[in-house]
């Protein structure tokens, strides 16, 4: 993926500025730079950040020469989109239609045409993607993170802007040996390199010197501006202001994350400058002595600073290191600006090129530390553990007491495969998974929101008592107590279906009030919300036995035996897709204590048949297919000139 972006960057730098040299140093500066090296923890982000100047080179073209380009452009956008990464995606189409605005305007090419195009490309796009898209805002529109959803953790400190000049400055060494910023834990890292930021910079003082790139720069320049200040987030009153206006905005979680908008401008203002170093001799020595001055002071400051966690050291070595490479690529640049020969400028410019490269991948220690494969084999937690009862899909789960789940997230060790194996005999997030043993928690971005209410209310509070709640989900190991790697059984568990208990009608916030007081025993009650009244004739316990329960990825199949009418209780998130059968027979789907399932069930011996029923992948599938074969179609009427 980095070997994708830095590709994409340099053809998108050479249609721009016309200028391989240029282009190639772009390439370098999008694919090693902090902060795409940090995403290469984050595979979905990397993924799809790599494909953002494709994206860009793509959509241009289409709206500029129409015909074959603009199913290329749909492709092209579609797998940025399956790559999956949100917030890169949003980005990544607004600065499209940024660029797209201001050729519009400026009617670099016809109105007309571009007024269709671009649209057009679009709605192919999310033709294309249908698949997967609409199943995704499905679960938004259900999800936790609703409109007004408040997360501005983690946004650039006023004095993370220093990271851009010396990236050890305010912040500290932690787990693994990974540098991190006060405050900000989201990215290690979104430190450009020197001479990118130098090149970016100059690239503004040059502008007039440009014609056709000078729109460019411009929109490049403001992009990367505002991209900035939203960063900020809660540091400046801009975004928490944006963020009233615009409500959506709020599904965007850590502000941070818009730097990446700063760190695809960068490359490219770099490459526009190189195309015009000739003429940039005192500008040159300007910006050069400007970033030299604010060296110094980030370094003195950082010096003055008086946490107790404080790398004082560590920043000064990382300062005065990062002005040894900026005198080194000043002196390159000025070599490459007054050298003649042709072989000597391939040189120099292999040169700058190797410099920049060692700047960025010496800014700071290791961001992403490696361990061996072995670390990540199948049941090597299970078989250590030897957990008894284990637990099992559709038998039980195990639950992390939340003293350990924040200890656990905590814990860090500096050698990175102990740090690694300590949690995942833990099974701290979704370290479980290797093991396929279920449990309750996970670490996921999107869930539905019943569900977040009720790990939000298990895990808000560390000594809580949830020994029904528990005993109801079907808990047969939890954290041992004052422990966090090991684990002890518990007894009385519930199996995950049950039958015959009293319904009681609770809006949500009671319900998960008795929850927390602990006043529940799932094997006598279960809380239906209110509007579930005229779907249930039950108003007592009843006499009812579940003989078999089968579960598997998409059904649940279960044989019930009921004297009477009874509730049949499954202890499995409640979500609309699912869809419940009596007998073959189509039944109302309760949701039952608070985001669990039910179906009420009439007298007799009878077959429950629960079912994952996706209808928004289903149209999406059939839409995406029909794109799909409209994008083949559209690559043979046209020929070429």
């Amino acid at each position: 993926h980095l070997w994708w972006a830095g590709i994409g960057m340099y053809f998108l730098a050479r249609r721009w500025s016309g200028n391989e040299f240029a282009a190639a140093f772009a390439g370098v500066a999008f694919a090693f730079n902090g902060f795409t090296l940090n995403l290469l923890m984050w595979p979905s982000h990397i993924a799809t950040f790599s494909w953002l100047p494709w994206v860009i080179l793509a959509v241009e073209a289409a709206w500029r020469k129409g015909g074959r380009k603009i199913f290329l452009a749909a492709i092209v956008g579609a797998f940025q989109m399956l790559a999956g990464g949100p917030e890169t995606i949003l980005l990544t189409w607004l600065i499209a239609s940024a660029l797209w605005l201001q050729q519009f305007i400026s009617a670099e090419t016809a109105r007309a045409k571009m007024f269709w195009r671009f649209p057009l490309v679009v709605t192919l796009v999310f033709a294309l993607s249908a698949a997967q898209l609409l199943p995704f805002l499905d679960l938004v529109a259900h999800a936790q993170r609703e409109s007004g959803y408040t997360d501005l953790r983690w946004s650039m400190p006023a004095s993370g802007l220093a990271n851009f000049l010396v990236p050890m400055a305010f912040g500290t060494t932690m787990m693994e040996g990974i540098f991190f910023q006060n405050g900000q834990y989201w990215t290690s890292s979104y430190y450009l390199g020197l001479g990118t930021l130098w090149l970016a910079l100059l690239a503004f003082l040059l502008a007039r010197d440009f014609v056709e790139p000078k729109p460019k720069i411009k929109l490049l320049g403001f992009i990367a501006f505002i991209a900035l200040l939203c960063a900020l987030g809660e540091n400046t009153p801009f975004y928490p202001l944006v963020r009233k206006l615009i409500p959506q905005l709020s599904f965007i979680t850590y502000p941070i994350k818009f730097v990446m908008v700063v760190v695809f401008a960068a490359p490219l203002l770099a490459a526009f400058t190189l195309t015009r170093l000739q003429q940039a001799q005192k500008k040159l020595l300007l910006v050069g002595a400007g970033l030299m001055l604010a060296i110094f002071t980030v370094i003195y400051l950082a010096s003055m600073a008086t946490r107790p966690d404080a790398e004082t050291h560590a920043a000064l070595f990382n300062g005065i290191s990062r002005a040894g490479f900026l005198v080194a690529i000043g002196v390159i640049l000025w070599l490459v600006r007054r050298q003649k020969s042709n072989l000597g400028f391939q040189a120099l410019g292999f040169g700058l090129i190797l410099v920049a490269w060692l700047d960025v991948c010496s800014h700071e220690p290791a961001q992403n530390p490696a361990v061996s494969s072995s670390v990540f084999q199948q049941n090597l937690a299970r078989t250590k553990l030897a957990m008894q009862p284990q637990p099992e899909l559709g038998g039980s789960r195990a639950m992390l007491s939340p003293q350990a789940a924040l200890d656990l997230t905590r814990f860090g060790a500096r050698d990175a495969k102990n740090n690694f194996l300590a949690k995942r005999l833990g099974y701290c997030a979704n370290a479980n998974l290797l093991d396929a043993v279920p449990k309750v928690d996970g670490f996921v971005s999107l869930t539905p929101r019943e569900f977040d209410w009720m790990l939000s209310l298990i895990y808000s509070v560390t000594n809580g008592n949830w020994t029904a709640l528990e005993d109801f989900m079907g808990v047969s190991q939890t954290t041992a107590p004052g422990k966090s790697l090991e684990w002890a059984p518990r007894e009385n568990f519930l199996p995950l279906v049950t039958a015959g208990q009293k319904p009681v009608f609770l809006d949500d916030t009671n319900t998960l009030w008795n929850f927390g007081r602990n006043a529940f025993d799932g094997r006598e009650i279960v809380f239906l919300p209110p509007e579930m009244k005229p779907f249930v004739t039950v108003t007592n316990q009843s006499a009812a036995k579940i003989l078999n329960a089968r579960f598997t990825n998409r059904t649940v199949a279960i044989e019930v035996e009921a004297n009477e009418s009874a509730l049949v209780v499954v202890a499995q998130t409640f979500y609309h897709n699912w869809q419940a059968e009596i007998d073959g027979q189509p039944a109302p789907l309760l949701r039952a204590n608070v985001t669990f399932q039910a179906v009420q069930v009439p007298q007799g011996h009878h077959q429950v048949r629960l079912v994952y029923r996706d209808q928004a992948f289903a149209l999406g599938a059939i839409i995406s297919l029909a794109a799909l074969a409209t994008c083949a179609l559209g690559f043979f009427p046209w020929r070429r000139a």
